[in-house]
C-alpha cells in the first residue's frame, strides 16, 4: 500500500508562482514514478508532469518551460514548481504514484489563477 499527500495549492495572480509538494509513504519501494495530474471543472483529468525513479521527466505541452518537476529521494517527496501561471492552469491538482500493484492518488489541492 502507498499513501500520497499533496500540499501547496492556493490562489495566485496570473504570472505568479506556486510550488506543489507530494509526499509518499508506505511501500515506497514499489513506486516506479510519481507525478501530478489536474482536472478543471467539466474537463477530463490530464497529466501535467511525471518523474521516474531514474529521473526521466515528462510534461504536458502547455506547461513546458513554465513548470518543473523534481524529487527529493531522502524525503520521498516530489515537487512541482509552477512559474508563469495562467488562468487556464486553474484546476484541482492531484499527486499520483505509479506502483507495482497499481496507481495511488492524493486527495487533491486546488490551484486558482486569477487574471
Amino acid at each position: 500500500q502507498v499513501h500520497v499527500v499533496e500540499s501547496g495549492g492556493g490562489l495566485v495572480q496570473a504570472g505568479g508562482s506556486l510550488r506543489l509538494s507530494c509526499a509518499a509513504s508506505g511501500n515506497i519501494f514499489s513506486i516506479s514514478a510519481m507525478g501530478f495530474y489536474r482536472q478543471a471543472p467539466g474537463k477530463q483529468r490530464e497529466l501535467v508532469a511525471t518523474i521516474s525513479n531514474g529521473g526521466t521527466t515528462n510534461y504536458l505541452d502547455s506547461v513546458k518551460g513554465r513548470f518543473t518537476i523534481s524529487r527529493d529521494n531522502a524525503k520521498n517527496t516530489v515537487y512541482l514548481q509552477m512559474n508563469g501561471l495562467k488562468p487556464e492552469d486553474t484546476a484541482e491538482y492531484y499527486c499520483n504514484a505509479k506502483a507495482t500493484w497499481g496507481n495511488y492518488w492524493g486527495q487533491g489541492t486546488q490551484v486558482t489563477v486569477s487574471s
